[in-house]
């Protein structure tokens, strides 16, 4: 996927990126193949894989309008949360990312692409979520651990009405039954789940968990607890 082709595929999405959001783009996949080589902050670093496997596929969350303030956990190498808020600038971002090194990264990505309302955060969900709980429009993590314990380290973190978003691949269904219990207990319902797919044939489960009642105050449990008993 060229960078034609990745606009052209976002068009038939809704998702009209202007100039300066190609360049940013642009920008992002090369500046990520160039870092990569320093630390190793993904597997795919080809710029077309990027635009497809990294850019693409995070945007296929977008099938609704996301406003408010989003914090997107495990960042990584900033994905979805600085893929989106490309995509979105009006959107205020949270990185969350326990990795020192990595956060780094994000920083100087956040510079070099000149955006704002955006911040990186050195911390563990579990440890951010306890002093801001109920504080967050919508929380997304894109393939980090496993769901169960996922929804009860981010889920505190979303206000009442909000959403947390779970990006997943082809098992994201079967993922999705086995938190059943973690998704209630955290105070939320599934709204809906979409089943996309990449162009290369590859499965994307994205779910979207809307948030029904007040998380309990005991929620969530120290890691060790949760790595050990997940709910």
């Amino acid at each position: 996927m060229n960078l034609n082709e990745f606009e052209q595929a976002l068009k038939k999405r809704n998702i009209l990126l202007t100039d300066k959001q190609l360049q940013q783009f642009d920008q992002y996949a090369k500046y990520l193949k160039e870092y990569n080589e320093k630390i190793n902050l993904t597997a795919i670093d080809e710029y077309e894989e990027v635009l497809e496997k990294h850019f693409y596929d995070c945007l296929l969350l977008i099938d609704r309008k996301l406003e408010g303030t989003l914090v997107d956990v495990g960042s990584g190498a900033g994905f979805p949360g600085v893929v989106l808020k490309i995509a979105l600038p009006e959107l205020n971002v949270l990185l969350l990312e326990p990795i020192k090194k990595r956060c780094v990264f994000l920083s100087s990505l956040i510079e070099k692409l000149g955006l704002n309302k955006i911040e990186v955060v050195n911390d563990r969900a579990e440890d951010y979520s306890l002093n801001n709980r109920e504080k967050y429009d919508y929380v997304t993590a894109r393939a980090v651990s496993n769901l169960n314990g996922l929804i009860e380290v981010s889920g505190a973190m979303v206000k009442k009405n909000g959403y947390f978003i779970a990006l997943r691949g082809k098992d994201g269904l079967e993922e999705l039954k086995e938190a059943t219990k973690a998704i209630s207990t955290m105070g939320f319902e599934i709204e809906k789940t979409n089943n996309e797919q990449l162009f290369d044939g590859s499965k994307r489960i994205i779910s979207y968990l809307k948030k029904v009642h007040n998380t309990p105050t005991k929620y969530p449990r120290k890691y060790s607890i949760i790595k050990q008993h997940t709910l």
